[in-house]
């Protein structure tokens, strides 16, 4: 990921190189599974440098939390485009589907999932919250939507995560059906 019209420096690409590396990581085995070694060896660097540009382990998860936040807004962003001149609820809906695209890769679906699970850490807590606030108000204010439809848009997104995280897609049962039902999203990979 590279900061437009910058040019970067060698620890600027090996900083995101490493955001890259701990997206994938921590999405595999979540924040107490994975140990930085992991993370340097997917970025091909030491885990000591690392360390020279993350000072532990939490900033390091953190900073893969706030770049899944800005994928997620510019996916939000570029479906509502495709939305032009739609009704607020048009343009929820497209900014779902372009999410619902980005998802289907599992990397940040699974990072998302394994930060909640260790929100009692306090800074990654933060992180959780300051993402959603984010998301939440690039969503009523690029649409224009209601209160209740900017909540139902989040409420929906959640439900997709659990929909894709435990597959329920292919999984049948009558509480499958009426859980998936008008849920649209590409298939996980």
């Amino acid at each position: 990921m590279s900061k437009r019209g910058a040019t970067l420096s060698t620890s600027d690409v090996r900083r995101d190189a490493v955001v890259d590396a701990a997206i994938t990581e921590f999405a595999k085995s979540g924040y107490h599974g994975t140990p930085i070694n992991n993370v340097a060896a997917r970025a091909e660097i030491s885990p000591a440098y690392v360390f020279k540009l993350f000072p532990g382990k939490v900033a390091l998860f953190v900073a893969a939390l706030d770049r899944c936040t800005e994928l997620v807004e510019r996916a939000m962003s570029a479906g509502a485009a495709r939305a032009t001149g739609g009704s607020p609820e048009q343009i929820l809906y497209e900014m779902g589907g372009a999410y619902a695209e980005l998802i289907a890769d599992k990397k940040l679906l699974m990072l998302q999932v394994h930060a909640r699970s260790v929100c009692d850490i306090p800074e990654i807590a933060e992180a959780v919250r300051r993402g959603m606030g984010r998301v939440t108000t690039f969503a009523k204010e690029r649409s224009g939507a209601a209160d209740e439809h900017v909540q139902r848009f989040i409420a929906y997104g959640e439900l997709c995560h659990m929909i894709t995280t435990l597959d329920l897609d292919n999984h049948d049962g009558p509480w499958a059906a009426i859980l998936t039902e008008g849920i649209r999203h590409p298939n996980a990979h």
